[in-house]
């Protein structure tokens, strides 16, 4: 890509979309195409292929979807995996129509199996059953890769697809329907000093382990790999370093200056048991992320604050 690549970001007004648009332009890209949802739904085929045929943009970055936490998640699969697929597979097909350059899927490491061996190398994709409490969105996901991938094989398409860790960061969610499981602490948390709270419930038993990265070390990572990377398998993103959800909470805890107690409910559930990406083939193209946990959850603390006042 030059500075004067047509670039279309779709979901730039989501967390991660904000947040390629926030590092293309660091970078000097000027010429970056976006549209809200209320002005191009993605979800509308005929919309979608008119938007291409009028601006022709160079290069996708696909980062539109529908987001949510567990419950949200359990509660709506169908929607969930329509409103995916359906984006996903307007925006691969008008770019295949319109001969993008280069397209840049984004997917989620939770297409990988419930049981999946740690950590989870790109070759384990589809090779046992799904979490069931985000199939809907997992499923959409697959569907969306495989779509790049199959266009890159019948038609030459350049396509790569990155399946991020649990991202987090500036423009993130904070609405318990549909915050991921960091930011939904983060409020979780804040509130209870607030309210002046001495104990707090939350989900599942805490045992859980998950992966976790800040959204602006992916959005560099994702841009390098447009920049050097051509090939349609998955690449997995993220910082190979794993956490339980009960050690996030104890040091989101500590950010926030919760000194109550924490429960754990454990007829809720806790999702995937284990979710780390291995970041061999990453790791090996010279990325590393500079921002720490400890860095990331102090930034959302500050970051929620400021929205409530």
């Amino acid at each position: 890509m030059d500075k004067a690549s047509k670039i279309y970001v779709a979901g730039h007004t989501g967390m991660t979309g904000s947040a390629v648009c926030r590092e293309l332009e660091s970078r000097g890209f000027k010429n970056i195409i976006v549209r809200p949802s209320g002005l191009l739904d993605l979800r509308d085929s005929k919309k979608v292929q008119n938007f291409f045929q009028i601006e022709k943009p160079d290069y996708v970055l696909f980062c539109a979807g529908r987001v949510g936490g567990i419950r949200i998640n359990s509660r709506e699969p169908a929607s969930f995996l329509y409103d995916n697929l359906m984006m996903a597979a307007n925006v691969i097909h008008s770019s295949h129509l319109s001969n993008v350059k280069k397209l840049c899927f984004l997917g989620s490491s939770c297409i990988y199996p419930r049981e999946c061996p740690q950590p989870m190398k790109e070759e384990y994709l589809l090779t046992g059953p799904l979490e069931p409490t985000n199939e809907g969105y997992a499923v959409a996901k697959l569907a969306g890769y495989k779509m790049a991938y199959f266009y890159a094989r019948q038609y030459g398409m350049n396509t790569i697809s990155l399946m991020p860790c649990n991202l987090y960061g500036k423009n993130d969610h904070f609405d318990l329907e549909k915050a991921h499981v960091l930011s939904s602490l983060v409020k979780r948390f804040v509130d209870a000093v607030e309210l002046g709270k001495d104990e707090i419930t939350l989900w599942g038993t805490g045992s859980a382990m998950r992966e976790f990265m800040n959204v602006d070390d992916f959005a560099k990572a994702a841009i390098m790999l447009m920049e050097k990377l051509d090939s349609p398998e998955i690449i997995n993103v993220g910082t190979g370093e794993e956490i339980s959800i009960r050690e996030l909470a104890w040091k989101i805890a500590l950010a926030t200056g919760f000194k109550g107690k924490i429960k754990w409910d454990s007829s809720m559930p806790d999702g995937m048991p284990r979710k780390c990406l291995d970041i061999s083939k990453l790791s090996s193209m010279g990325f590393k992320p500079e921002i720490s946990l400890e860095q990331g959850i102090e930034q959302m603390v500050r970051e929620y604050r400021e929205k409530k006042f």
